[in-house]
């Protein structure tokens, strides 16, 4: 638990709600290279061939690179509870990617709200034993607290690459909303982890000299 002198511990829970469901993927990998993606193209849930860097690719590779910060961060993280959390997150992730790698009609696991508001509960649970911020902080810290920033970041570009494909695919509201989510609990993280480590928040100082 994150605690400081005079302070109540941070407490996060790990609620699942009521007919949340989980899927397990089964193994698919048989090799690491195909050489079927020399070409400029790979293929989507379903087999549909497209170009690496349509929308829909660049979205769930957005997704990707989103997963592997969370898993540095992980890594660097001391505090038992939110490890188990984000390694709950690092699984959605692959959902949602596996979602925004298939097309419509394709039957695969898809987003849902209900993961989005399992996010919102984290972070109101988070909020409770924080300072509330006067000022923007500057994105550092700790190890783990600075990946978290990190990881904060990349989620925003996520998010950007979902809401790009959006304006062509309009089966990806969940995903969007659930990587908006994502990217606060990532923030709520960063400043939990640097509680936990004794690293002072430093504001943003807009009077600086040049």
């Amino acid at each position: 638990m994150f605690s400081r002198k005079g302070r109540r511990a941070l407490r996060f829970e790990l609620p699942t709600p009521k007919g949340y469901p989980l899927f397990v993927a089964k193994r698919r990998i048989t090799r690491v290279y195909t050489k079927t993606g020399d070409g400029g193209e790979t293929s989507l849930v379903g087999g549909q061939r497209v170009a690496k860097d349509s929308p829909r690719v660049a979205a769930y590779g957005d997704v990707d690179e989103l997963n592997s910060a969370l898993g540095l961060a992980r890594a660097f993280c001391a505090d038992g509870e939110i490890a188990a959390m984000v390694e709950e997150i690092q699984n959605d992730l692959f959902i949602l990617g596996g979602d925004l790698a298939s097309p419509e009609g394709v039957e695969v696991p898809r987003m849902d709200a209900a993961r989005g508001e399992k996010l919102e509960k984290w972070i109101d649970r988070g909020l409770e034993d924080m300072d509330t911020l006067k000022e923007f902080i500057l994105p550092s810290g700790a190890p783990a607290g600075a990946s978290f920033h990190l990881a904060r970041s990349v989620c925003r570009r996520a998010e950007r690459s979902v809401v790009a494909l959006m304006r062509e695919e309009k089966n990806c509201s969940a995903a969007a909303v659930y990587l908006n989510r994502l990217s606060d609990l990532l923030f709520v993280l960063a400043r939990a982890a640097n509680i936990k480590d004794g690293f002072a928040e430093v504001s943003v100082d807009f009077g600086a000299k040049s």
